[in-house]
């Protein structure tokens, strides 16, 4: 069995397009204070934004504060188990979806792997990531990264 790790912090982008999406956004975050060794720590409000770089209905987008002792890897295999119990396909790269889970930051980690990119590599060109990070750490997000995809359409939910 392996040692167990220091506890370290990860942010979580979540969002769906496909069905109930903000059903599948809401029912996530709870599942991520499940995950093994995981402590939810703060959710972002719900934005709703067009598609990007993808096709279908306009997505369901939230960020996730994660206090883990999951190694990063374990913690994307994780992810990845959620996306499935959720319907999760993959029929061609960023087709519209039932649940998207992305990993974007797991403490000052950098890592570039096939499997896994630490920071996640297009964050910073996406508002949907942008506006519910900095919503719950602004430290982590820049005037001028926000300034740089203002352009893109996404709206705050009630």
């Amino acid at each position: 069995m392996a040692a167990a790790r220091e506890p370290v912090t990860a942010f979580v982008a979540l969002g769906a397009n496909l069905g109930d999406a903000r059903a599948a956004v809401a029912q996530a975050l709870r599942d991520l204070g499940t995950l093994p060794q995981t402590q939810l720590l703060r959710a972002s409000s719900l934005y709703r934004s067009a598609p990007v770089d993808s096709s279908g209905p306009d997505y369901i987008n939230a960020v996730a504060e994660l206090r883990t002792g999951l190694a990063p890897h374990a913690l994307l295999t994780a992810l990845q188990g959620l996306e499935q119990a959720a319907g999760r396909e993959r029929p061609w790269r960023n087709a519209p979806r039932t649940l998207d889970l992305d990993l974007l930051l797991y403490d000052e980690l950098t890592l570039d792997e096939p499997q896994l990119t630490l920071p996640h590599p297009r964050m910073a060109q996406r508002a949907f990531v942008l506006l519910p990070l900095a919503e719950i750490a602004p430290a982590r997000v820049t005037a001028a990264q926000l300034q740089a995809v203002a352009d893109q359409a996404i709206s705050r939910l009630s």
